[in-house]
């Protein structure tokens, strides 16, 4: 039996904080990586390159940096605008960070599974009259979707590890409940291996998620080649 010394309501708040900051920053950075997938099918140059700047710079720039930036750049612009010290939310600059992050890596993805879909479907919803949004709806993104998911899939199982970046800005998920749990007990190995077993426990599972979800998508293709 882990003797956790006390610190264990403490680990699983972290836990339950770390979920929280993935799930929020998943469901933004889809919503964020459509947007730019469209933006980058855009008929009009400035949005295109807008979109591209947007992705080349993102995924450029190692995730620690861009949550330092936004965390203490968010706090100086608060800080003139009040004209007072205003501290930025350690979990709202974070999830906004992971979303951004997360979101250009998923624009490029979004936008490979749309040119995917077979160019004579989407003609042949034209034909029979189908408004953009219909169309979109029923033939674009049932079959992008499909596409999609294993992009989506690693992007999510990168983005669930990229949480403990954010403990470098106070934020008290997993990561950090950890490392205040070693230093006050002088015992790293334990509680070190324990965040690592629960990030572990929780990759799993989204990757039994993901299988099913997988072949939910693939359901009624696989057998029609």
């Amino acid at each position: 039996m882990i003797d956790l010394q006390g610190f264990g309501d403490q680990i699983a708040v972290g836990a339950f904080t770390t979920l929280r900051t993935a799930f929020a920053s998943l469901a933004l950075g889809v919503c964020v990586g459509l947007c730019g997938a469209l933006a980058k099918r855009s008929r009009m140059r400035i949005i295109r390159r807008l979109a591209d700047c947007y992705t080349t710079i993102v995924r450029g720039v190692p995730e620690l940096l861009i949550i330092l930036i936004l965390y203490f750049g968010g706090t100086v612009a608060m800080t003139t605008l009040f004209g007072h010290y205003v501290e930025v939310d350690a979990f709202a600059a974070g999830v906004f960070a992971l979303t951004i992050v997360f979101g250009a890596y998923a624009t490029e993805v979004f936008r490979a599974a749309i040119q995917a879909v077979p160019s004579g479907q989407i003609e042949a919803a034209q034909a029979l009259g189908l408004s953009k949004f219909c169309m979109w709806r029923l033939v674009i993104l049932p079959q992008m979707w499909r596409h999609a998911l294993p992009g989506l899939g690693n992007l999510w199982l990168t983005l669930l590890k990229d949480t403990a970046l954010i403990s470098v800005v106070g934020l008290e998920d997993l990561m950090r409940k950890t490392s205040i749990a070693a230093g006050s007990t002088h015992d790293p190995l334990t509680f070190y291996s324990i965040a690592a077993g629960l990030y572990l426990f929780f990759t799993s599972i989204s990757l039994v998620g993901l299988t099913w979800l997988e072949r939910c998508a693939e359901r009624g293709v696989r057998f029609a080649k």
